[in-house]
C-alpha cells in the first residue's frame, strides 16, 4: 500500500471537506425547496377560497357540497384538543423526565428500560394510539367525543415531551447539580434549578407536542368523531381541522377541494403563530439568563 505524503493527506482532507460542504448545501436547498413548494402549493390552491366567512362561521347545510358556511367549529375543536392534550402531556411528562434523571441512577435498569420504552412509544403510529384509546373508551363507557380525542392525543404526546425533556436534561452541566446538592438542597430544589436552566428548551418540547397534536388525523378518526356543531361540551363529538381537510379533499366538487386547501392554510397559520410565540418566549428567557 502506497504511503501518502503530508501534502497529499492535507489535499485529501480538504477535498473531503469540500464534498461534505457541498452535500450539506444540497441538503439545505432540498429541504428549503420542499418547504417552499408545500407552502406555495397551499397558498396557490387555498388562498382564493379563504375568506372571513369561512373562518368565522360554522358549516351550514350542504357545506361539503359547496354551499355556505365555514370551518370555525373545526378550528375551535382543534385548538381545544391540542391545548388540553399538550397541557396534560406537559404536566405528566416533565415529572417523569425529572424522576428518571434526578431520582433514579442514570445507568440503572429502571432508567434504561424506561427510556427504551419511551423511545418505542415515540415511534408508534398514531392509529395504534387511536385503537388503544378506543378500547379504553369502550371500557369506560365513553362515546366518540372531544374527551376521547384528548385521551388519544395525550397518550400520543407524552412520549414526545418525555424524550425531548430528557435530551434537554443531558445538556445540563454536571457541576450545576453537584453544586446545588453541596449547598444542602433537596432533589426537588435541584429539580427546580434544572428546570429554570432548561426553560427555553421546554417551550420547544411543548411546541413539538402541540404541532403533533393539532395535526394528527389517524388518532382522532376513531375517538373524536365529527360534528358540524360548535364544540360546547367535552362529551360531545367535535370536528378538527385535519379531519375537515380529509373530508373536503374526499369530495369530487372542485370548490370543496379548494376549501380543503384553505383549511390547510389556516392550520399552517396557526402552527406559524405558535412557532413565533415560542421563539419569542425562548429568546426572552435566554436574555434574562444572560
Amino acid at each position: 500500500m502506497a504511503r501518502q505524503f503530508p501534502n497529499q493527506q492535507i489535499e485529501w482532507r480538504l477535498r473531503k471537506e469540500k464534498i461534505a460542504k457541498i452535500l450539506m448545501q444540497l441538503s439545505g436547498i432540498l429541504i428549503t425547496g420542499s418547504l417552499f413548494f408545500i407552502v406555495g402549493t397551499i397558498l396557490y390552491k387555498g388562498l382564493p377560497y379563504l375568506s372571513w366567512e369561512m373562518i368565522s362561521q360554522a358549516p351550514q347545510g350542504g357545506f361539503y357540497l359547496g354551499k355556505g358556511g365555514g370551518i370555525l367549529n373545526a378550528i375551535l375543536g382543534s385548538l381545544y384538543l391540542a391545548l388540553a392534550s399538550t397541557g396534560i402531556a406537559t404536566l405528566v411528562g416533565i415529572p417523569i423526565s425529572l424522576y428518571l434523571n434526578l431520582y433514579v441512577p442514570k445507568n440503572s435498569f429502571t432508567a434504561r428500560s424506561a427510556k427504551l420504552l419511551f423511545d418505542v412509544l415515540f415511534g408508534i403510529p398514531s392509529i395504534v394510539y387511536g385503537a388503544i384509546a378506543f378500547s379504553i373508551m369502550i371500557w369506560l363507557g365513553i362515546r366518540a367525543s372531544l374527551l376521547g380525542g384528548i385521551i388519544t392525543i395525550t397518550l400520543l404526546t407524552i412520549p414526545i415531551v418525555v424524550r425531548t425533556i430528557d435530551e434537554l436534561l443531558k445538556t445540563v452541566p454536571i457541576d450545576l447539580t453537584q453544586v446545588t446538592f453541596s449547598l444542602g438542597a433537596t432533589r426537588w430544589e435541584a429539580a427546580r434549578v434544572v428546570l429554570k436552566y432548561i426553560r427555553p428548551g421546554i417551550f420547544t418540547a411543548i411546541l413539538l407536542a402541540f404541532g403533533r397534536a393539532i395535526g394528527d388525523v389517524a388518532g382522532v378518526l376513531l375517538t373524536t368523531g365529527f360534528s358540524d356543531n360548535m364544540p360546547k361540551y367535552i362529551d360531545e363529538p367535535a370536528a378538527t381541522l385535519p379531519l375537515a381537510i380529509f373530508f373536503q379533499l374526499s369530495s369530487p366538487i372542485p370548490e370543496v377541494q379548494g376549501r380543503a386547501y384553505a383549511s390547510a392554510l389556516v392550520l399552517t397559520f396557526i402552527i406559524l403563530f405558535i412557532v413565533l410565540c415560542t421563539h419569542l418566549l425562548a429568546a426572552k428567557q435566554k436574555k434574562h439568563k444572560l
